[in-house]
């Protein structure tokens, strides 16, 4: 479908023509989604929006907002257009091999800085994160925790790379290494805190999901096995071997997961100390247990 941005229409005009194909493609925040995408062709915030809205579109201009305007109402995701997504307030780089940081996930990090708080300070605390895409959570906490030190690991080396950009950019490279293995199988620790957004979609369920994440998301990272839980059963047991002694693991779950993740976690011999961490909807989000002293 040609939007037909054009060489000489005002900026405040794309805006609007943009929302409103948004919305007439069902989109969910048109108005946002629009602003961000005109704001990402033309290189200007929103102070730039409302101080040149009446500034006529240049020819260069009006073709990067039509190709941005077309990927947009496909569904692909504004974060994978600009391939960049805020988290933690913290910009990161994203690519094709690692998911969008969501809201809901910045619960494991804050559920991760509680037991932080509790854990002594014998020693700079070290962090590993299980599955890290684009580093999303290991890269929030180093900043959280100037004296911690973490590693992540990934299938993916493309995530790998990503998530080496990401710790450069933000000034964290000299604090974070990352290493290519099956979710914590190449780790030794111990480790005083272990985290991980694992892969918790049912197979079966992965079709029925929005385009947005189906079409967009690697599958690798969605794709928990039969019943969601995969993921949880490897990791879990070789996190509890790595574990230092008052050391936590915390993981995300999705809706209805956390009785069965606190139950592997229980098996593995971790002890659940408090109850999950609800994110924002009130769905229990960041579960966690600990390694008690022996």
């Amino acid at each position: 479908m040609a939007t037909g941005f054009d060489p000489g229409q005002s900026i405040e005009s794309a805006r609007r023509a943009l929302s409103a194909l948004l919305q007439s493609a069902g989109v969910e925040e048109p108005s946002l989604d629009a602003r961000l995408l005109v704001g990402a062709a033309l290189g200007l915030d929103l102070t730039g929006l409302i101080t040149e809205a009446a500034r006529p579109l240049t020819p260069e201009e009006a073709a990067r907002l039509e190709g941005y305007a077309q990927r947009r109402l496909a569904h692909e995701p504004v974060a994978r257009i600009l391939g960049i997504r805020e988290f933690w307030g913290l910009p990161f780089r994203l690519s094709e091999a690692t998911l969008v940081p969501r809201p809901d996930t910045e619960t494991v990090v804050e559920r991760a800085l509680e037991h932080f708080r509790e854990l002594g300070r014998s020693h700079p605390p070290v962090i590993a994160d299980i599955g890290t895409g684009s580093g999303a959570i290991l890269l929030a906490l180093l900043h959280e925790i100037p004296e911690a030190f973490g590693v992540g690991t990934d299938l993916s080396l493309t995530a790998l790379h990503t998530a080496r950009v990401n710790a450069a950019a933000l000034s964290l490279a000299h604090r974070a290494s990352f290493v290519a293995c099956s979710y914590a199988a190449a780790l030794r620790g111990p480790f005083d805190l272990i985290v991980s957004n694992p892969p918790y979609i049912p197979a079966g369920e992965i079709p029925k999901l929005g385009i947005e994440v189906r079409e967009y998301d690697p599958h690798l990272a969605l794709d928990g096995g039969n019943d969601g839980y995969d993921a949880y059963r490897a990791l879990i047991p070789q996190a509890a071997g790595l574990l230092t002694p008052g050391g936590a693991l915390i993981v995300e779950a999705g809706q209805g997961q956390a009785p069965m993740i606190e139950t592997l976690m229980a098996a593995a011999a971790l002890s659940i100390d408090r109850p999950p961490k609800a994110d924002l909807a009130g769905i229990p989000r960041a579960v966690s247990a600990r390694k008690m002293p022996p």
